[in-house]
């Protein structure tokens, strides 16, 4: 049996009325304290990374969360209510009236159609790990899209016959109309009753289409994603859509990025943004750090005398450049910790420090300055 996983807001120790800002500010802390940077080979630290990681991607997307809150994990499972379009067709999932009504609804009812129609465009949605977007990679993503019927080529009839062109309406799809009024002849344009405006008549329908031309199949599409590209951007595959009507051309996929928030990296255009915490002797003596960048662990040498929230500056360690060249830089604010719980060995040896050093405090430097 498989194991139970646990609620997202539980690992993330929130409240389901959680806000956005509570739940980014829970994942930064859980995953920087449970980074498998800091915890090397330590394989429960990378499960509770992993663990919160999860939880964050569904709480922080607010469609995934609303289905979660309302069906729990089963929800956000990819193999849950996958329903398609309108069950108009039976099998086929979708209900091809309401295409060309989509199409032609606002231009009245004599609209024809049996013009050239693009088809529509897919719109779906890709998170990305932090890393990811900065370098960019290739993913699959599962679509379902409106394809010709392989079996009729797209004609609706069935293989061997061929439609026939609608007498009524002469294979235009519409029928014109003049009525007597008060005011003279008045013409009118309105969609054929008999072909229901395609302009032919199937007397033999594709029984894998029934008649429609078109059938919906999954697809599973590769995506190439750029280096540098930011969160909210989106990647367009042109012709990867919904196919056409009466020869037109395919519509666009189009996949909206979504880029997961990094426990020690921020980013700001194409620079990356971190803190890094040294100790009090540190920051007195100078020392030899090793700084996490997205290309790895760098050592960076500090001065004495280092102060608390001083930046330095990694020239080429930020995010590539999106469509062009060259690389942002890294800024590393330094944190200088305050110990805690110190022995009483310890205590003395500061007192004598301070005692040595002649550190005064804020207030006693600005009386010297009276």
């Amino acid at each position: 049996m498989a194991d139970q996983k646990r609620d997202y807001y539980e690992v993330l120790g929130l409240s389901r009325g959680a806000s956005d800002d509570e739940i980014k500010k829970a994942y930064r802390r859980l995953a920087k304290e449970n980074h498998p940077d800091l915890h090397p080979n330590d394989k429960a630290a990378e499960a509770r990374f992993k663990e919160i990681n999860e939880a964050y991607e569904v709480l922080s997307d607010s469609d995934k969360r609303s289905k979660y809150d309302q069906f729990g994990h089963a929800g956000v499972d990819p193999n849950f209510g996958g329903g398609g379009w309108g069950g108009a067709y039976g099998d086929m999932g979708f209900d091809l009236g309401s295409i060309f009504e989509s199409f032609f609804g606002g231009m009245g009812g004599g609209a024809s159609r049996t013009a050239p129609m693009r088809g529509e465009n897919i719109r779906v949605n890709l998170t990305l790990s932090f890393e990811e977007a900065a370098f960019g990679c290739e993913k699959e993503i599962s679509i379902a899209r409106i394809e010709d019927c392989s079996d009729c080529g797209g004609s609706g009839a069935q293989e061997g016959t061929t439609p026939e062109i609608c007498s009524q309406c002469k294979g235009t799809g519409s029928v014109r109309t003049q009525q007597r009024t008060m005011l003279g002849m008045i013409s009118s344009t309105t969609t054929c009753s008999k072909c229901s405006g395609t302009g032919k008549i199937i007397h033999q329908p594709c029984k894998t289409c029934k008649g429609k031309g078109k059938v919906r199949r999954q697809k599973t599409i590769k995506v190439k994603i750029p280096a540098g590209i930011d969160n909210g951007q989106a990647v367009s595959m042109r012709g990867q859509g919904h196919v056409g009507f009466n020869g037109g051309p395919a519509g666009d996929l189009l996949v909206s990025i979504r880029v997961r928030a990094h426990a020690l990296f921020e980013r700001e255009g194409s620079n990356v943004l971190c803190e890094v915490p040294i100790s009090f002797a540190q920051a007195a003596l100078g020392a030899e750090l090793e700084v996490p960048t997205l290309d790895g662990k760098v050592k960076y040498s500090i001065p004495e005398g280092t102060q608390t929230g001083t930046v330095f500056r990694l020239k080429g360690k930020g995010i590539p450049n999106l469509n062009s060249f060259g690389r942002g830089d890294q800024f590393v604010t330094v944190v200088v910790e305050t110990p805690k719980n110190l022995t009483k060995e310890q205590k003395e040896l500061l007192m004598q420090f301070e005692g040595i050093s002649g550190e005064k405090g804020f207030f006693d430097k600005r009386k010297k300055k009276k």
